[in-house]
């Protein structure tokens, strides 16, 4: 790997980071507010939040497809492919957040005891991606080290729980709020919404690539996200 390559993979570890921590200081302080906003306008907000961060959602997905993939590789090297996925994906998450449109209002605010079980539901989050992310490179997710081969599906530990716990963990920190503003539901509904969508496309890659393992997996490990709902 060239200087320049070396750079280029560092950088977009450094905006990833830079993303993720745009977004939590987005939802724990930005969104925070719990203005009025004429009823009009929060459909329209909602409407153009969800088309904004489809666009991230979009390229998620479609750049998880092989044949994207493949034909990179033939305009770009493959060992920065990851690379450059991370820096699309970054821009856009921050593009999403900075282009989002004030939706207002407050459906609740726990204090005492529920306000306690509420930070317990999001610790519970952060513990599930923390354990999710712990069976991945770090380094890999943020594209700072080429994709690895692996040749065992990940099927042990919190993905006995269920198949995706990431997209668990995703759900408990952002739906378990003491503080559900506006602007923090509707985040939290379409991120989730997009979870949902985009979850079949994923096991489908996971079929393709671990075949009669992942189908094993799959009948033992009943549920995708939710046990016992989904």
């Amino acid at each position: 790997m060239t200087a320049f390559e070396r750079l280029f993979v560092w950088l977009g570890g450094a905006l990833f980071v830079a993303s993720l921590l745009y977004g939590a200081f987005a939802f724990l302080v930005g969104w925070s507010e719990t203005g009025d906003v004429a009823r009009g306008d929060v459909w329209r907000a909602v409407a153009v939040n969800a088309l904004v961060f489809g666009a991230f959602a979009a390229h998620h997905s479609v750049f998880a497809r092989a044949s994207v993939k493949a034909l990179l590789a033939g305009v770009f090297p493959e060992r920065l492919i990851r690379s450059l996925y991370v820096w699309t994906a970054s821009g856009l998450f921050i593009l999403a957040i900075a282009l989002w449109q004030p939706v207002g209002g407050a459906l609740y605010q726990a204090t005492g005891v529920r306000a306690i079980l509420h930070a317990l539901v999001q610790l519970s989050g952060v513990w599930l991606v923390a354990r999710s992310v712990g069976a991945i490179d770090p380094l890999e997710l943020a594209g700072i080290r080429r994709e690895g081969r692996r040749d065992a599906l990940q099927a042990g530990g919190v993905y006995r729980l269920v198949r995706h716990p990431l997209y668990l963990g995703w759900m408990l920190i952002v739906f378990g709020a003491a503080h559900m503003t506006g602007d923090r539901l509707a985040f939290a509904a379409i991120t989730s919404l997009y979870i949902v969508v985009a979850i079949p496309w994923e096991e489908r890659g996971l079929e393709r690539t671990f075949g009669v393992d992942y189908a094993r997996y799959r009948a033992r490990v009943r549920w995708r996200v939710i046990p016992f709902v989904y």
